[in-house]
């Protein structure tokens, strides 16, 4: 394994040092300074500062990206073209052209891809997930998901980024749970940025709120997300109402989840899931990599991103070793970060609605 970016991305390298399929053999930061600091500090022998110098290593099997979004097709593809296996941060690229040249490019060479999306990772979510599969929710009957965020003070790339261009974190778990691709959005953007902001990509939108129709299925699912000037705590979230019971995320941190059967509210215990990783990774479920000075700050925002992290590893790694596809593979990342791309292309249209491409389609 190695691992492109040190911000994020160093969150995973003890847990690729310790996982029984793995060697983590080599990490890359643009950064003389920074890579050297972070190599040392975890024992990493491998450091480049150059990503396509890194790719050039024949003892590398693997690539896991953390780089900035904008360069997160051009890294995929060239990895993938390189012959080595890809897992990605969120999201995929920011075109419907440069996702179609990552599934090209993956079916192409051969190798795995994986978006590396931690919410469907969370403790949350595989909590509502056994309830889904055990009955206790039903039938499900429409799903929401949001993601509230405010930005300021993060890497300048970010600025006036479209918000729908980072939805992710609200699109995958509606979209796994109910078990079905998207297949058209509507979008509508309210609010405005101020104009230093709007300059940056075009986009004047304070939110953007978006209603999906699903491929194959009766089941609606509505997505809200904002990035800048609009005041709230950070929260990703997920709701799920059946027809046997809801699962609603907590309104405030710390407030509590709440199932609704029928009409009776109960709070829920969410369990961590230690026992379906090895038992080398399983620690990381509870705890970051870094003290408090140190954690990145979407770790700390997203509270620990649900002890997700090791659970994402270990999918994109047992892939590879199974010879069988990600859970996340090349077409349902590209579906989840089209709804975002096709969202916004929506919300700018004044509400037209968007198809949202077929993936399975692409041909190398």
């Amino acid at each position: 394994m190695a691992i492109a970016g040190l911000g994020f991305g160093a969150e995973f390298i003890p847990i690729y040092q310790a996982h029984p399929d793995a060697e983590l053999m080599a990490v890359c930061q643009r950064s003389e300074a920074a890579l050297n600091e972070i190599a040392d500090r975890f024992g990493v022998p491998g450091r480049f500062t150059s990503y396509e110098e890194m790719l050039r290593d024949p003892e590398i099997d693997a690539v896991h990206i953390n780089t900035p979004i904008p360069h997160h097709a051009e890294h995929t593809v060239s990895a993938l073209r390189a012959g080595k296996h890809v897992a990605c941060t969120v999201p995929m690229a920011t075109t419907l052209d440069e996702c179609r040249s990552i599934v090209a490019a993956v079916r192409e060479s051969g190798k795995k891809y994986m978006m590396m999306e931690t919410v469907v990772y969370s403790r949350e979510f595989l909590h509502v997930r056994d309830l889904l599969d055990n009955g206790t929710l039903g039938r499900i009957q429409f799903l929401r998901g949001a993601h509230y965020q405010e930005m300021a003070g993060w890497p300048g790339y970010w600025e006036g980024l479209p918000p729908m261009h980072y939805a992710t974190h609200a699109v995958s778990p509606v979209l796994s749970l109910a078990g079905a691709l998207a297949e058209s959005v509507v979008c509508i953007g309210s609010g405005r940025i101020s104009p230093d902001l709007t300059g940056r990509y075009g986009s004047p939108f304070a939110v953007e709120s978006a209603l999906l129709t699903l491929r194959d299925s009766p089941v609606g699912a509505e997505i809200a997300r904002f990035l800048f000037e609009t005041a709230r705590e950070y929260v990703e979230s997920f709701t799920v109402f059946g027809d046997r019971a809801s699962f609603e995320w907590e309104q405030t941190q710390g407030s509590g989840h709440v199932l609704h059967t029928g009409e009776i509210p109960a709070p829920v215990e969410i369990p961590d899931f230690p026992h379906r990783l090895p038992p080398e990774i399983a620690p990381f479920t509870t705890r970051g990599v870094y003290d408090d000075d140190h954690e990145h700050l979407s770790f700390t925002q997203g509270s620990g991103h649900g002890g997700s992290h090791p659970h994402l590893a270990h999918e994109f790694l047992r892939s590879i070793v199974e010879d069988r596809a990600s859970a996340i593979d090349e077409v349902t990342a590209a579906n989840w970060t089209s709804v975002g791309i096709c969202a916004h292309e929506s919300a700018m249209s004044g509400g037209a609605r968007v198809l949202i491409p077929d993936y399975e389609r692409v041909t190398g």
